[in-house]
């Protein structure tokens, strides 16, 4: 099932929030992303749902093998994707935000591709 943008995002961020701080609730999500407090629960609510996240009785998000396997791969891709904008000569700024957007729309064969030519290189 193809994820939407959006829950790739929110996936992506709590992977690099966990491996940042340890533990993640809402709150950082939001401040992380700069959503509401309540757009944030809603997309909770639903990644919960389709079993991409588990909520402890703490409030804390925990990723599932599932949601852990997208977010690794949204995070490798940014992350690669950046790096290439940049060693291209594309700005700090631009290479990041235009990464954020090819990252979920390029097909993992090209990237596979992508990313084998570069290793070449």
């Amino acid at each position: 099932m193809k994820l939407q943008e959006s829950a790739e995002n929110y996936l992506e961020a709590i992977y690099i929030l966990q491996n940042r701080n340890g533990s993640v609730r809402s709150i950082d999500i939001a401040r992380d992303l700069g959503y509401s407090k309540p757009s944030v629960s809603r997309a909770m609510k639903l990644l919960r749902e389709n079993d991409y996240i588990t909520m402890e009785d703490d409030g804390s998000i925990k990723l599932t093998a599932t949601g852990a396997a997208i977010a690794e791969n949204m995070y490798e891709r940014h992350t690669f994707l950046s790096q290439f904008l940049k060693s291209l000569g594309v700005d700090e700024k631009t290479a990041m935000e235009d990464a954020c957007r090819i990252e979920h729309v390029i097909s993992q064969e090209t990237f596979d591709r992508l990313k084998a030519f570069v290793e070449r290189a």
